[in-house]
């Protein structure tokens, strides 16, 4: 690994964990007070960070417990954002799926961004007062908010293009992850699901038609614009990490198509130590492309389903992991499930004790895989 690289951890996940019926509840009750919240959150986080030790996980995080999605830590502290002119996105891919489609969720960018404060801070430190070792804090990508909250005859008003947009969100993302480095996190990850978008040509044709950008255009500033990001967390002794999946709302997706389109740029150019890539299914592709990315960097292999409750077999993965070590060192490697299992708050479609289940099987074969 790189000299700034950290631990290996491996047996790693990707941080948010579903959310028990108690917190759901009180989240969604007018008569719930802001500290009636915190308490439930806090004694929910306590124990998932007990579970976390107990299954042997080296790495800690509060499963997200405190966000309404994945994002929202950001969309909460940065100002700009607006509901009215929200866009729905796709989520139906196929007949299974036809009721996938979802809002932004962050809303319509309508006005110069500014920041209400930190992104983290409150979930920080609680984790620094209670987790019994290594901090993962997990924050979106920049790359995710031009795709979902940029609107063509209103953005623009803000920000002449979906790039110009780009690095305003760019600023306050390097904020906190170089607030966060500075803090003493362990182990800092950006999730940044749209990557996809460069793999399938679906969606490389949405890029150019809807958001009237060139996809190859995009995808360099996106990767120079990530590593602006981690540029500002980058010490000694922290992790640095990048999750890629393609999609994962209530066990739904919106991309398919392996890593070989954008491999050789992304893997080659991204300034991390390591990438956690979906792997889980057909629609990930073959590990070839796996063959680009720089000795030393870690590629942790999301081989495990958080999307449904059968359980994997072990055997099935070691055998996986074998056939990743052709194209990336056996000591290179480590092993997670493929996304979250709550990237929005309603969680995917399996119980916490199936949950739990996978959680323990990434920690076994990773016991087995690298004794």
């Amino acid at each position: 690994m790189s000299a700034n690289s950290g631990a290996a951890y491996r047996a790693d996940h990707i941080g948010s964990f579903l959310r028990p019926p108690e917190l759901l509840e009180a989240r969604q009750s007018p008569a719930a007070s802001k500290e009636t919240l915190r308490s439930i959150e806090d004694r929910h986080i306590l124990r998932v960070l007990q579970k976390q030790e107990d299954l042997g996980f080296e790495i800690f995080t509060d499963g997200e417990l405190r966000r309404r999605h994945f994002m929202s830590d950001f969309t909460d502290a940065v100002e700009g954002f607006s509901k009215e002119d929200d866009v729905p996105r796709p989520w139906e891919t196929s007949e299974s799926q036809k009721d996938a489609a979802v809002l932004s969720l962050a809303g319509v960018v309508t006005r110069k961004l500014s920041s209400r404060g930190s992104l983290t801070g409150e979930e920080l430190a609680y984790l620094k007062s209670h987790s019994s070792g290594a901090i993962k804090m997990t924050v979106p990508s920049a790359t995710q908010f031009p795709a979902i909250c940029f609107k063509w005859g209103i953005s623009d008003k803000a920000y002449e293009s979906p790039i110009a947009f780009l690095w305003a969100v760019v600023e306050s993302i390097r904020a906190e992850l170089s607030a966060l480095a500075a803090q003493g996190v362990n182990y800092i990850q950006i999730d940044a699901p749209r990557y996809s978008y460069y793999m399938d040509p679906k969606w490389r044709q949405w890029i150019r038609t809807e958001m009237r950008v060139d996809p190859d255009e995009f995808l360099q500033q996106s990767i120079a614009a990530d590593n602006a990001c981690f540029e500002a967390a980058r010490r000694p002794g922290v992790t640095l990490a990048i999750h890629l999946c393609r999609g994962n709302n209530r066990s739904h997706w919106y991309a398919e198509g392996g890593y070989d389109a954008i491999a050789e740029k992304m893997f080659g150019s991204l300034n991390v130590d390591r990438f956690l890539l979906e792997y889980d299914d057909a629609r990930s592709g073959t590990f070839e492309p796996l063959r680009f990315v720089p000795r030393g960097k870690m590629v942790v292999l999301g081989l495990i389903s958080s999307k449904h409750p059968q359980l994997e077999s072990k055997a099935t993965l070691l055998q996986k992991i074998e056939e990743a070590s052709r194209y990336v060192a056996i000591e290179d490697l480590a092993i997670s499930p493929q996304c979250g299992f709550a990237s929005m708050m309603g969680g995917n479609l399996l119980t916490e004790e199936q949950q739990w289940a996978k959680l323990q099987l990434v920690a076994d074969v990773a016991r087995e895989a690298w004794k």
